[in-house]
């Protein structure tokens, strides 16, 4: 299973994700510039990254293709906290795994995780990241 997908430049759109640099990212702006006298229409992509919440920003051809991660949403259950990893147990796989705090735990979250949640957790690109708990 492939964990990126193509899209055209000029179908993305604010919310959605791409891939820059290697790094999975959101949208946050998209601004197009008309095309030019002997050139094709360009657009500015503005994006935040999933993991590490830099800003990126391509310009590419509207007609050119970019990669865009593909993104699977599960649920998963704390079973332990240490100071730098939560460890995380797929509710469908029962498959353990750890996961940095740093990055890979949303910081609207951070505060709210213990152990015996119950977790939405996003994997792509072979990273994870615990992005909201479940049943509040």
């Amino acid at each position: 299973m492939g964990d990126k997908t193509r899209a055209v430049v000029g179908k993305l759109k604010v919310g959605r994700y791409i891939i820059i640099d290697g790094e999975p990212c959101r949208i946050v702006n998209i601004s197009i510039s008309s095309p030019g006298k002997h050139g094709s229409a360009k657009a500015r992509i503005d994006a935040v990254g999933i993991f590490d919440k830099k800003t990126r920003s391509i310009v590419k051809p509207t007609s050119a293709e970019v990669d865009v991660p593909i993104i699977d949403k599960r649920t998963g259950q704390i079973i332990a906290i240490t100071p730098d990893t939560v460890q995380l147990m797929d509710m469908e796989t029962y498959e353990i795994f750890d996961v940095p705090i740093e990055s890979g735990v949303a910081d609207e979250i951070k505060d709210k995780i213990t152990e015996g949640i119950n977790v939405e957790y996003w994997e792509t690109l072979g990273r994870i990241k615990i992005m909201k708990t479940k049943g509040e």
